[in-house]
């Protein structure tokens, strides 16, 4: 122990710790003073403190907020992963008793999942949590991590092909791929071939706008081309537009199973060889034992798994 700084320590407490992490979450002190229930003065004073035990300005004042220094962003997860471990020592995690808990479930989840998983995962809930309440965030995969990360969200739904290593993943089930187009389409009789489908012009979906995705690397492969029409960043609007067009689509086949008929489309089995997709549930590693969050992976597998 001789080599801490027992002076600069004295500088410091978990307050002003949890000060510095949500000044970098919201960049701004009245945004931090609300969330902790502190006032902007007491808020100040830490910050002069954490600037003191740092011998650095660690927040710059800029038009649009709190611009952290470099040495804020370095400090930031070394802070961060210091409270979390002090949280895990003082909490004893009490047994989830769902038929009684109350609070806030925060999910993270494209349209795809939204549309498909989420229905039902809420009537179950309903049932047997019904004091807990759904909060559902539309992210990408990078923002889903990075919410994770930030402490913003529980648990985040979807393919996630990679993962840093603070995430953990429970695969709920694999999927595969299924081609839809409008009832009546003029070039699509009752099975669809290689030939055929590539004569078709294709609406994908792409968060980012890319006009290519996992047919055309398959495609590829043949060294065969397909053209792509459009790129829709959601799968709901997507199906729209199959249903009122003559745009064809590949769409994952949950998705296809559950409303396909509602928009009055045709099936088909894709004409070329595609890899499925893992659909997982992702949680951060610091909540991997949480009762909550287990229970919650529990429900997850029940559904879908």
């Amino acid at each position: 122990m001789s080599d801490i700084d027992r002076t600069s320590l004295r500088q410091l407490d978990l307050t002003v710790l949890l000060v510095f992490l949500a000044m970098m979450r919201h960049r701004k002190v009245v945004s931090v003073a609300a969330e902790m229930g502190l006032t902007q003065s007491a808020i100040s004073h830490s910050l002069k403190r954490l600037r003191q035990a740092f011998s650095d300005p660690l927040f710059l004042r800029q038009p649009h907020g709190m611009e952290p220094t470099s040495v804020a962003l370095a400090l930031e997860p070394v802070i961060r992963s210091a409270v979390e471990t002090l949280d895990a020592a003082l909490r004893t995690p009490a047994p989830f008793e769902p038929a009684t808990a109350e609070g806030t479930v925060r999910l993270a989840a494209n349209d795809n999942e939204i549309a498909t998983l989420l229905p039902a995962l809420l009537s179950d809930l309903h049932l047997a949590a019904p004091g807990l309440r759904v909060s559902v965030q539309a992210l990408d995969r990078r923002a889903a991590a990075a919410a994770l990360a930030s402490g913003e969200i529980d648990l985040a739904l979807g393919f996630f092909p990679s993962l840093p290593a603070t995430l953990e993943r429970y695969e709920l089930f694999e999927q595969g791929y299924r081609v839809v187009a409008r009832a009546g389409h003029p070039q699509l009789a009752e099975r669809l071939d290689l030939e055929t489908y590539l004569k078709c012009r294709h609406v994908i979906v792409s968060p980012r706008g890319d006009l290519t995705g996992i047919v055309d690397a398959a495609l590829e492969e043949r060294r065969r081309k397909r053209v792509v029409s459009a790129a829709l960043p959601f799968f709901m609007p997507a199906l729209e537009t199959v249903a009122t067009t003559d745009l064809i689509a590949t769409l994952p086949e949950r998705l296809v199973i559950r409303h396909g008929e509602r928009f009055g489309l045709s099936v088909f089995a894709p004409p070329l060889a595609l890899r499925a997709i893992a659909i997982s549930a992702i949680v951060h590693k610091r909540n991997a034992a949480s009762p909550l969050h287990t229970w919650l992976i529990g429900r997850l597998n029940a559904l879908f798994g």
